[in-house]
């Protein structure tokens, strides 16, 4: 493996990170002329990060370009490239500030002072681990261009993230939340989400196309997490207040729930116009959020009888393991067997004698 150091003095080498917007003779990036909006999103996003690494004077710039073009050409979010380019610069700078000129000077070491140097920051488990797996991904990549030893791969570190149960909201609270919403379109998106399990940000970018009122359900082509397509279905109450949203908004815009200009709401809005409501409710000390609101959903129609399995694409969850969660915050058949058996408990009618274990203590 060749050692490799790349100067920011270097005129071409900083003429190659330079955005689009700025120099059209270089790199993948200018080449993107005919992208959506979201490509262009990514290349501007990728643009950033190279510049930031440049002006920097960071090593590895060309195996860095090279990862993030492959996240490109894999179609990843804007969000995805963000989050992967942010851990990047935060472990080239500890290294930098270490000592380090090379990518092929990395150890395991490395790695793990790097993971206690962001807990001593004050970082929560979720975000270090976050950034602990973009960090193996990028590694594998350096790997396979043989820049790095596969050795750093072996044994890896685990980050013990808590695994909380999620925030459902009491129904009580839930009834208290609506009473207090009189506007068409708030009662409109409070309801969808609650009883359509969505995201927030799918509901948000959600066009009138994608609502389907006769069939009672909206179609999500594209959800904004994993990306992984699914239909939700809506109840009476939704679709009445969807009805009614649907007399006042302006015909012309093609988003169900839009802001200034046509464009889809933002999450901020959204966001303060929920808290608004907790305010009036008296609710604001619960903690809810607009996330709960799924939560909701899925407790409540684990409750009713409904099946993981059929709960599990309901949600747009990969995994069964996801949606199981739900079933450890609130199960009324769980809860009917236990008191059940407390009832054969307090009444003394076990049978059979105890004898203590050692070994099971």
């Amino acid at each position: 493996m060749s050692l490799e150091h790349v100067s920011v003095e270097d005129s071409k080498c900083r003429r190659h990170y330079d955005p689009p917007e700025l120099n059209k003779s270089t790199t993948f990036l200018q080449r993107n002329t005919s992208a959506d909006s979201h490509h262009k999103v990514s290349s501007r996003e990728i643009a950033r990060i190279l510049r930031q690494l440049s002006d920097k004077g960071f090593f590895g710039l060309r195996h860095i370009e090279e990862y993030l073009h492959e996240l490109y050409c894999r179609n990843c979010r804007p969000n995805t490239i963000r989050v992967n380019g942010t851990a990047i610069v935060l472990f080239l700078s500890f290294l930098k500030a270490n000592g380090h000129e090379h990518l092929e000077t990395i150890t395991r070491s490395d790695v793990s002072a790097f993971i206690e140097h962001e807990q001593d920051r004050g970082m929560v488990p979720n975000t270090v681990n976050t950034r602990l797996r973009v960090l193996y991904a990028f590694f594998r990549f350096l790997i396979e261009v043989d820049v790095i030893h596969p050795d750093l791969l072996k044994r890896k570190m685990r980050i013990k993230v808590p695994d909380a149960l999620p925030r459902a909201m009491d129904p009580d609270d839930i009834k208290q939340l609506l009473a207090v919403i009189k506007k068409p379109r708030d009662r409109a998106l409070i309801l969808t989400l609650l009883r359509t399990g969505m995201r927030i940000g799918e509901l948000l970018h959600t066009k009138l196309r994608d609502l389907n009122l006769k069939d009672k359900c909206i179609e999500i082509f594209e959800a904004q997490k994993n990306r992984v397509g699914r239909v939700v279905y809506l109840s009476d109450d939704a679709c009445g207040a969807l009805k009614k949203w649907l007399k006042l908004k302006d015909p012309q815009t093609q988003y169900l729930f839009y802001g200034y200009g046509g464009r889809p709401l933002s999450y901020t809005s959204a966001r303060g116009m929920f808290n608004g409501y907790l305010d009036k409710a008296s609710l604001s000390h619960k903690g809810y959020t607009l996330h709960s609101l799924r939560h909701t959903y899925a407790t409540e129609l684990l409750n009713a009888g409904m099946p993981l399995e059929c709960l599990q694409p309901l949600l747009g969850h990969h995994n069964i393991e996801m949606t199981r969660r739900y079933a450890r915050l609130s199960d009324n058949t769980r809860r009917e067997q236990y008191y059940k058996a407390m009832e054969i408990i307090e009444r003394g009618d076990m049978d059979g004698s105890y004898r203590f274990d050692p070994g099971l203590s």
